[in-house]
């Protein structure tokens, strides 16, 4: 368990896929003196920098960007494991003088850090390989094991979700209590002190018409390349990493399975249902975190700014 820290000032960026997160991010950092911390489950991949979006290589010249690419693609990278790196990076950044920016679409990724996870032990790896291969080898009838593992944490996870089902179920079985039952244990943040914690909350139907030309123009730079080699490694498809967003179309089509157009059509689709996702969990789950919910622009960057100047974060 990582030891929290008190920073005297950071500052936290959510906010759905396409909203504008990163060019916020960018732009604070800039003027504030800011190094940028990745807290996005996909871009922590070093195979998909387009199709997972991430920063540009200009981009990370411009300053310091953290947690980018770090994993390879057969790693998985759970809420706690990535939390314990944020914590040390956040700790090397201040300890520079600069202000920690975090930035990211995943919601558990800042609920670990602000506000903790639960004590769970670790589950010995025998036993973590032997509930994937039988979830692996069970398919559609994964959910009916973790229903007799984990009944209450069943009825909240879909019988798609084959990574949960099988952590409700390895956790059933190599811990002293269910992973339901843990979730009920009292969590401890690992960063305190001053944070400005920002939700970019734009209009829907802008939105969602930046996830159809943000997808369009990753094809413009190379997503079909990715998905190409990516294709090539014939990595498990339960891995984290393949569950990127219009991965599995894309894979289709280099495949010869689909044409182009259908590929760009589900992976648009897939795009946008995932904002949605985002946007209900952060207007649910990040009630006292600071919404703006205009568009990106500089309109909007200003009042941001001025958020920030007036809580004193930088001392200026």
């Amino acid at each position: 368990m990582s030891e929290p820290h008190h920073t005297k000032g950071a500052i936290l960026i959510a906010g759905p896929t396409a909203s504008g997160k990163s060019g916020l991010a960018l732009a604070l950092a800039e003027k504030l003196g800011g190094e940028i911390v990745n807290a996005d489950s996909m871009q922590v991949y070093r195979e998909l920098r387009v199709l997972t979006a991430r920063p540009s290589k200009v981009d990370e010249a411009r300053v310091p960007h953290h947690l980018y690419g770090v994993l390879k693609g057969d790693e998985s990278c759970s809420a706690g494991k990535w939390s314990r790196m944020a914590l040390e990076v956040i700790r090397e950044i201040e300890g520079r003088g600069a202000v920690p920016i975090v930035v990211g679409g995943t919601g558990l990724y800042f609920r670990a850090l602000t506000e903790g996870l639960s004590p769970i032990p670790a589950v010995h790896e025998a036993v973590r390989e032997a509930v994937r291969a039988e979830v692996a080898e069970a398919g559609e009838g994964a959910h009916a094991l973790l229903e007799a593992a984990d009944p209450e944490l069943a009825r909240v996870i879909r019988p798609s979700d084959k990574q949960r089902i099988a952590r409700g179920i390895e956790v059933a079985r190599g811990t002293p209590k269910k992973l339901s039952q843990w979730h009920k244990e009292p969590a401890h943040p690992l960063l305190t002190g001053k944070l400005a914690k920002i939700v970019l909350a734009p209009e829907r139907e802008w939105l969602r018409a930046r996830c159809d030309q943000r997808f369009e123009l990753m094809l413009e730079e190379g997503a079909i390349e990715e998905a190409r080699n990516l294709a090539a490694q014939a990595l498990d498809p339960s891995l984290p990493l393949m569950k990127a967003l219009g991965l599995r179309p894309l894979i289709d089509y280099v495949l010869g399975n689909i044409e182009l157009s259908e590929a760009v059509t589900k992976g648009q689709a897939e795009t946008r249902a995932y904002a949605k996702r985002q946007e209900t969990w952060m207007r649910t789950q990040m009630i006292a975190w600071e919404r703006f919910s205009a568009q990106y622009s500089e309109s909007l960057k200003a009042k941001i700014f001025s958020f920030i100047d007036e809580l004193g974060l930088t001392g200026g």
